[in-house]
């Protein structure tokens, strides 16, 4: 039987490699398209016009989720797999002391957060309907509130505090069914979160969405009160 994905924020970057990786595991993937313009995703359909699915994605817009979520129920009904990946940066130096830019930070909470749990509640019946019923979040370290170090990054690292406390949520509901979500850091990747490639990165996106699908096709090792959070070398973190 067929298996089907779904991949948010797929351009490029981690999120073009999940898409890679899903498909050399044999699943039929729907990748979620913000930039129609980002060359390497359509390269990546023309090699694989039967198992990958190019939707517009926007999931900071109402509307453009709804819209999604009525094209994948005409191509399948049910997801074994929903990976929330797309996510944006936000400002990373301001404090405390200094102005802060709240428009920007509830720009970048409303895709972080509410961006995935927009996404989750469009397409969580097709998960539903799956024998996995698996969503797979992909947070940072720098939502744990445990291990926190840093003293600006005021938008990411509330978001993604807010995304895992989401991902609590949404596992309480699926447990019962047999569902579950997983949380992961991605490590330090090699991608374009800050506009341009971060060539700082120790990973390439190819090398973090590789361990994570290892991860993920272990996922019922995992199961659990809660939802697992762990990084991409499969250790568990602090929330």
């Amino acid at each position: 039987m067929t298996r089907f994905a779904c991949v948010t924020g797929a351009d490029h970057g981690l999120g073009l490699a999940f898409a890679e990786g899903l498909l050399e595991r044999g699943y039929s993937v729907v990748a979620g398209r913000y930039a129609a313009g980002e060359g390497a995703l359509g390269r990546l359909a023309e090699k694989h016009p039967d198992r990958l699915t190019l939707v517009p994605l926007d999931i900071a817009s109402d509307g453009s989720v709804a819209a999604a979520a009525a094209h994948i129920r005409g191509l399948t009904d049910r997801l074994d797999l929903l990976i929330n990946n797309a996510s944006i940066l936000g400002d990373i130096h301001a404090k405390a002391t200094d102005p802060l830019n709240f428009e920007e930070m509830q720009k970048v909470y409303n895709v972080n957060a509410l961006g995935a749990l927009r996404v989750t509640n469009a397409l969580v019946p097709l998960v539903l309907r799956s024998e996995d019923k698996l969503v797979v979040n992909i947070s940072s370290e720098a939502g744990s509130i445990g291990s926190c170090w840093r003293d600006s990054w005021f938008a990411y690292c509330m978001s993604k505090a807010a995304l895992n406390m989401q991902s609590a949520l949404v596992h309480n509901e699926l447990k019962p069914s047999g569902g579950q979500v997983m949380v992961f850091h991605p490590g330090h990747v090699r991608t374009y979160m800050r506009g341009t490639l971060d060539e700082t990165g120790s990973l390439t996106p190819a090398e973090s969405a590789g361990s994570i699908l290892g991860w993920v096709a272990r996922h019922k090792e995992f199961m659990g009160e809660k939802p697992v959070f762990l990084d991409y070398r499969g250790e568990a973190l602090d929330w």
